[in-house]
């Protein structure tokens, strides 16, 4: 045996390890005296065909190789959410599918309670846009709230684009389902959910930055204590490897792809040229680094492990 093989390990050890199973999946670093602990949902898949509306193919198919994207022609979209533990407070910075969502997503509440958490002392969940894989996690399919003792908090703006009836009543087809399901979430709880605007502080430590264009009202996060800081750039990007390195790419999802792009130009460029420690939904696992500045672009700088 040769002693790359032997370093590896024997062939019928390497057979014993069940090729499909994963560890929990969440990952836990401080920021300052706040512990904020990673929680992925899992991930969905779409071609990459239609997936940026101001590129063409060939060069997208270019990108996602250069990133060695896992499946050709796809891009594995994952799903990253933070629970802070702060001032003596469980926060949450958006809840995951839930019950709704793709065959390969509704991970969040095993790894939820792997981590150690319990979703009935949830002191509070913030909401960064209405989209459904950030909501769909507060109830599920049966109409059941999952986190029966939070208060929960939205963005004003945010609020009152889709929880407008006329707004709702003159919206194209195509975007009826997302209304629909921002009402299946919302409506049972309607009189109890918090508003918030951006530049106030939401929770011990954590301020909401306005960053419109992905959703009317979508909200980043920066999370601080003491010197220490970390932004939850939410949907601010997709995929990094798409959208850090080309900022002015617009995705599908983008409501307002203009203002998309100048929001991403704007964050990417502050996150870079202060090194601040940042946070991605959509990043591979555990979905937090840094941003460094690259020609024209960006490139995502992953944590080391820890």
């Amino acid at each position: 045996m040769s002693a790359a093989a032997s370093a590896l390990g024997t062939p019928s050890l390497a057979q014993a390890v069940p090729a499909a199973e994963q560890a929990p999946g969440f990952y836990r670093y401080k920021v300052g005296d706040i512990t904020v602990t990673a929680i992925n949902d899992g991930y969905g898949e779409r071609p990459l065909e239609g997936f940026i509306r101001n590129a063409d193919l060939a060069a997208v198919t270019k990108a996602a190789e250069a990133e060695f994207f896992p499946a050709p022609g796809r891009v594995r979209i994952t799903f990253t959410t933070l629970v802070l533990q702060t001032g003596g407070k469980t926060v949450l910075i958006d809840v995951g599918n839930g019950d709704v969502g793709a065959p390969t997503t509704g991970r969040w509440m095993g790894n939820f309670r792997a981590a150690g958490f319990d979703p009935a002392k949830v002191d509070t969940v913030l909401i960064s846009h209405f989209h459904g894989d950030h909501i769909n996690g507060l109830r599920l399919k049966d109409g059941s709230a999952v986190f029966p003792n939070a208060e929960v908090l939205v963005g004003s703006e945010e609020w009152d684009f889709w929880m407008d009836d006329g707004r709702m009543s003159r919206a194209p087809e195509a975007m009826q389902g997302a209304f629909g399901n921002v009402r299946r979430v919302f409506a049972p709880m309607a009189a109890k959910v918090g508003r918030y605007q951006g530049g106030k502080e939401v929770a011990p430590g954590v301020t909401a930055v306005s960053a419109f264009g992905h959703s009317p009202g979508h909200t980043c996060f920066v999370i601080a204590s003491g010197s220490a800081k970390l932004i939850m750039m939410s949907d601010v990007t997709n995929h990094p490897g798409l959208f850090v390195r080309n900022p002015d790419w617009s995705a599908v999802f983008d409501m307002d792809a203009d203002m998309a792009r100048a929001t991403r130009r704007r964050m990417l460029d502050m996150v870079a040229t202060e090194r601040l420690h940042t946070a991605f939904y959509h990043a591979p696992f555990p979905a937090t680094g840094f941003v460094a500045k690259d020609g024209d672009g960006f490139r995502f700088v992953p944590v080391q492990w820890s």
